[in-house]
Order: C-alpha cells, then structure tokens, then sequence
C-alpha cells in the first residue's frame, strides 16, 4: 500500500526547518565553541556551505525519485543495492542519536532536576503515540512548534545583540584548523534536518517541484537564524557558553533580561520537540523503504491501513530511543549523529553525481564540494564517536551479507 499524499510546500518546509532549528540553537554550541574557539563564525560557514552541497544533491535527488526512503533509495537507483544500503543504515543510526540528543534537550529545558531522563522517554513516547495516528496531524503540530521557538529565538537575539556593546564575554579559545574542522562537524548536525523532507517522498503533494523547493526555503531560514544566534552567543557569553548546557537562558542572564528566560525555556522545549518529532517521522519512512526491500525485517514494511502511516517502524524506532535516551549523554549523541548523517550524505552526493539528462537541476561541482566536505568533516570528528560509528556500520553490512547467504542457500 502506497503513502498518502498530503504534505504541502508550507508543510514540508516547517517539517525541515522543525528539525534543523531545534536541533542546533539549543543543542549544539557549547561543544561546538570548545572545537572551534574564535573560529567558530568560520566553522559555521563551512558547515553551510557543505549543507547547500548536499541539500542540493539532495533536492536533485528527490524530484527524480519520488518515493519514501530519502538516499537509501536513491543511491538504490543510481549506484545500487550496497550503496543504498550503507547510506540507509548510516541515516538510521545517526537520526536515532539525534532523537536521542533531541529528547536529552526537551528534558533539560523542560524538566526539574532529577526528572530529566524519564521526561526526556516520556517524550518520545508521546511523539510516536502522534506519528501514529497520521502525517498530517505530525506537520500540523510542527508548524506550531517552530513559530514557538522562532519567537523565543527573537527574544533571545533581540536581547542578546541589544547588550553585545556593554558585554564582557569570556574568552574564546584560540582557533586551529583541525579545530575548526571540527567545529564545522558538529555543526553540521544542526543542519541535517533538511534530509527529514527527502524522506517523505510518497507524502508530499506534487513531489517533483515541492520537494527541492522546500529542502532550498529551509535550509536557508535555518542558515539566517543559526547566524544571528552565533553572533549573538559569541559577543555576549562567548568562551563562557563552552560550560553552558542552556546558552539561551545564560544569554539573557548576561543580558539583564533574566525575567525572560521561562520565555526561552518553552521556546526551547517547543523546538526540540518539534526536532525530535519530525527526525522520528523520518527515521520511519527510511525503516519503511529498507523493510520492503529486506534490509531490515520485512515486518517493519507494514502500513497501518487506516492512518497510513508505518506504525510498526514508529513503535520499533521509539523503544530504541527511549533506551539510548536512559544510558547516552548529550554530546556523545551529537558526535556519532554526526558520524552517520555525514556518511548519508557522502552517498547521496555521490548517487546525484552520477545523474544525467533532464534528471540534472545542479552542477556536478556543488556534489563534489558536498562529497569531500563530508569526508573532511567526519575525519575530524571525535575519535570515539567515529570509532562507535563505524563499528555499528560495519555491524549492519555484516547483517545484510548473512541475509544475502541464507537466502541464497
């Protein structure tokens, strides 16, 4: 049984934009000024810049495929099986890391002290309980929570560059350019939500022209917000943020307008909730593809009749979460999230690169930046992150080479 066609440009864009905004302003600043220091502004730009490369091959991508799955069915079609495979598997895990760091960001907001790990699981429940009874009452509940975080994100700014003059930032550590490198890594996680979109091919109306037009709007909203919340980070609480678990709420603080930091603290609830919402969304459809073609269990492929939507894959996808969510800290979800999402990526530049004829929307020159960008990238990642990540790769391949044999036996 086929998706249902329901999603609008204004739809897919607030799922996009819902998963990138959330993910970096209130998540990912401390350890990325730790890597980068005074090149922190650079480390942006170039994990921009890597971005439009691959939102690019991306949106090139998607209006040729026009299915569920996001890079594990393009790479499929254009450079096969494996490739498909490995792009899949690296989504999967590196998504599910970031629903995790995503649910850890709702609870520190959100929670009193002591409740933050069963509020972050409650959490996720509750947003798969949503996922379940349909996609459009998921973009629906995002739309309203990224005009949630984007006021509070105003606020903050507005604040922020209001009181840079008379600030007295901490130090920023010195730049070098491993680190900023690094710092270019861990951003980059804030910008992958652009991918949520190309996942839901089978679910957005007229997918061909709706699905490059939205993943090209959200990237670039989300590119104008995380600059003006860099900017103001850096001249008012500057090498302080490194120890900041809310930089938002130290940001007013420093700014003389403490009063407003419950404003922040909904603020920043709504956007990780609307991060953690629309990455669930995404891992399920991906879970979806890989199920109809067996490379994961094909029980997973199951579409629920009434709701059309992958109840199984949402239900699976939610207690693995909820069991990182007891065990994993923030900053090393962050860094094996990086690890997986930059792999996804490497592939999808890779299968636009080949793409010929009418199917070609872009030059080939923006998928080789995207492709290297990535390999540079994840080489700078923390070593253990790294060294998680492509232990868990590998143990996917391993799972589909013993599929493959027994099913020829």
């Amino acid at each position: 049984m086929p998706l249902a066609r329901r999603l609008t440009l204004g739809d897919a864009v607030a799922i996009g934009l819902g998963s990138m905004i959330g993910a970096g302003v209130f998540a990912v600043w401390a350890p990325a000024i730790g890597a980068a220091g005074s090149g922190l502004l650079i480390a942006l730009a170039i994990a921009a810049v890597v971005a439009y490369g691959n939102a690019t091959a991306s949106a090139q991508l998607a209006a040729a495929h026009p299915v569920a799955g996001g890079t594990y069915a393009y790479a499929r079609a254009e450079i096969g099986p494996w490739w498909g495979f490995v792009a899949g598997w690296s989504f999967v895990i590196g998504k599910i890391a970031s629903c995790a760091a995503m649910a850890m960001t709702f609870a520190a907001y959100a929670a009193p002290a002591g409740w933050q790990v069963p509020v972050a699981a409650a959490a996720v429940a509750a947003l798969a309980v949503v996922n379940c009874f349909g996609v459009t009452r998921t973009a629906l509940l995002t739309r309203i929570l990224v005009v949630c975080s984007l006021l509070g994100i105003a606020v903050a700014v507005g604040f922020g560059l209001g009181a840079a003059p008379t600030a007295a930032p901490g130090p920023l550590p010195d730049a070098t350019a491993y680190g900023v490198l690094q710092g270019a890594g861990l951003l980059f996680f804030a910008f992958a939500g652009y991918a949520r979109i190309a996942t839901m091919g089978e679910e957005v109306v007229d997918p061909s022209k709706t699905i490059p037009r939205a993943i090209v709007l959200a990237l670039g909203g989300a590119v104008v917000v995380y600059t003006l919340v860099c900017v103001a980070v850096v001249l008012v609480l500057g090498g302080d943020a490194i120890r900041s678990m809310a930089p938002l709420v130290d940001l007013l603080d420093a700014a003389g307008a403490s009063a407003w930091a419950p404003v922040i603290r909904v603020a920043a609830a709504a956007a990780s909730l609307g991060a953690l919402l629309a990455l669930l969304t995404g891992i399920g459809r991906t879970t979806l593809a890989m199920a109809r073609e067996s490379d994961v269990p094909r029980f997973l492929a199951k579409i629920d009749e009434r709701h059309h939507v992958p109840q199984r894959a949402e239900i699976m996808i939610a207690v693995i979460v909820i069991a990182i969510v007891m065990f994993a800290d923030l900053r090393g979800a962050i860094g094996f999230s990086s690890f997986g999402v930059l792999l996804y990526y490497f592939i999808a530049n890779a299968a636009a690169f080949r793409q010929t004829g009418p199917a070609r929307r872009y030059p080939r020159a923006l998928q080789v930046i995207g492709a290297l960008g990535c390999l540079v990238l994840v080489v700078t990642l923390p070593a253990l992150a790294s060294a998680i990540g492509a232990g868990v790769v590998l143990l996917g391949v391993g799972y589909r080479m013993l599929r493959l044999r027994l099913a020829r036996v």
